[in-house]
């Protein structure tokens, strides 16, 4: 498997990175908001095998203080082959220097971002837009 690794969203194809956050499986993102996102973002990373986009993920950061990763997905017939650990790993490498790096993952997934350093905090508070949905996805506590 022959991949290839960029670094910019230019040229990035919103509607298939859209496909893949619904494949990887994370829900449904809009191209549009995709294309936001990813532009605004310090640092970012897309994976692509031949032409396929299989696997994304990205870092808000400010320079100096926090770096947040964040949707960081790969295609399902690519887990398990090392892109997502390289694309954590790449986010991390461009993060360096940063007072903090922050990552927002998915529930069950800690495992996974704790071979990279990661620790769960204990002082991070959310709001979301559907305080409900985030509290019956296990995002968020009542309390």
């Amino acid at each position: 498997m022959t991949l290839k690794w960029i670094d910019s969203p230019e040229g990035v194809d919103w509607e298939e990175l859209s496909s893949l956050y619904l494949a990887a499986p994370l829900g449904h993102k809009k191209p549009s908001d995709l294309e936001t996102a990813f532009s605004n973002s310090r640092f970012a990373c897309f994976v692509y095998e031949a032409k396929r986009l299989v696997g994304a993920g990205r870092a808000l950061a400010d320079g100096i203080d926090c770096s947040y990763i964040c949707d960081i997905a790969v295609h399902p017939d690519h887990q398990g082959h090392g892109i997502g650990r390289g694309i954590v790993s790449r986010l991390v490498d461009l993060s360096k220097g940063h007072r903090k790096i922050i990552l927002y993952a998915v529930p069950g997934k800690e495992a996974f971002y704790r071979k990279f350093g990661f620790k769960r905090m204990t002082t991070a508070m959310a709001i979301f837009k559907n305080q409900a949905e985030a509290i019956e996805k296990g995002l968020v506590n009542e309390t």
